[in-house]
């Protein structure tokens, strides 16, 4: 998915911190000010939290390492770990850092509850941590994210727009939401309901375990099951990868109904262009990227974030983080054009392959 260099405008929140500070070797004492500023030579930890969702590997870690080492002058050491969606293990990944004596920490938690502990390890070693995504717990030092109910609004506006007339009470409609370790995925479901509440019937609901597909299609196979299948008019998914599995379950059954989505991976787009689901949720990753690297490093040099961070969010654990939220789109086959080929996100080629070539044609995806 890396195919060129995002135009996304995030300019509003860009800010130029390369020049901050003189350059000093790893472990050295600070030859500036008594303040403790450090120069470019920082350490910068990496946690992400899984790689069944491509977005982590393909788009925030090239893009997080990128704006780094432009913020340092390539200078900075990163040091990078996959928790492959255990949470033990990103604990662990944890301890490593600290070990390391990392500067600053970037922290995408797989269960954001259960890494509230090492997060006040990491505080209590000096170390700072930008929680990346997702709101971890504990004495997060900033946050960057995008604005996660307006995701679920924007899901749940979708559904109803394809919907059309049969956005009535009596229609029945299934959701299947993320991972309950996720607070992300219950910002998600709040705001899908916030819409669709009221407006149809949620006939079945289910939390999915691990964002997991195979989960997801299991439980679009109960749902049809309980529910039948001739009396479903569509799906809330709350990603693009259980929506893959959820249409598999939905194909098998003969059913052909609007299914929402979230991440613009690859193959979400293309079951898009194909018409077997209706949208997906484009979120422009290089702004939340830009973002979190710019506080990291601005974190790892003792400086402010006022001018990154616009925001305040609050946790059960953290009150008033400084953090930047940005806006989401709602991707349909209407603006393939003008949001992921625009972006560089792909190419057309790229989702126009030759099971999807008559289609892109139809479409004028170019």
């Amino acid at each position: 998915m890396r195919r060129a260099a995002f135009a996304v405008a995030a300019g509003a929140m860009a800010v130029s911190l390369a020049a901050c500070g003189s350059a000093k070797e790893s472990g050295d004492k600070a030859e500036s000010s008594s303040s403790g500023a450090k120069g470019d030579n920082i350490k910068v930890g990496l946690l992400l939290p899984e790689n069944k969702t491509a977005r982590y590997e393909k788009f925030d870690r090239p893009l997080i390492e990128k704006k780094i080492k432009e913020l340092t002058n390539n200078k900075a050491t990163i040091q990078y770990n996959n928790a492959r969606q255990d949470a033990s293990l990103q604990a662990q990944q944890v301890d490593t850092m600290i070990t390391n004596k990392v500067d600053v920490l970037i922290l995408d938690a797989v269960d954001a509850k259960a890494i509230q502990n090492s997060v006040q390890k990491a505080k209590d070693a000096g170390i700072k941590v930008v929680a990346y995504d997702r709101l971890a717990e504990g004495p997060i030092s900033a946050y960057t994210s995008f604005d996660n109910e307006e995701v679920g609004k924007t899901q749940g506006e979708a559904l109803l727009t394809a919907l059309g007339s049969k956005a009535t009470k009596s229609s029945k409609i299934v959701m299947i939401n993320g991972s309950v370790t996720d607070p992300n995925a219950a910002q998600f479901k709040k705001g899908a309901h916030s819409v669709l509440d009221g407006k149809v019937t949620i006939a079945k609901e289910y939390d999915t375990k691990e964002w997991s597909p195979d989960n997801a299609n299991s439980e679009m196979e109960a749902a049809i099951s309980a529910v039948g299948a001739k009396n479903i008019a569509g799906v809330y998914s709350a990603n693009d990868g259980m929506a893959g599995g959820i249409i598999t379950a939905l194909k098998a059954a003969g059913i052909s109904v609007p299914v929402t989505g979230q991440d613009a991976e690859l193959a979400g787009v293309q079951r898009i262009v194909a018409g077997t689901q209706y949208m997906s949720v484009y979120k422009p990753y290089a702004p939340e990227a830009d973002a979190a690297a710019e506080m990291a490093v601005a974190l790892a040099k003792g400086q402010s974030l006022d001018s990154v961070a616009k925001d305040k969010v609050s946790s059960g654990s953290a009150t008033d983080v400084p953090s930047v939220l940005v806006p989401v789109q709602s991707l349909t086959k209407d603006n393939i054009n003008d949001t992921v080929i625009k972006d560089g996100v792909y190419t057309a080629a790229d989702i126009c392959t030759s099971a999807y070539k008559a289609a892109c044609d139809k479409l004028g995806i170019k």
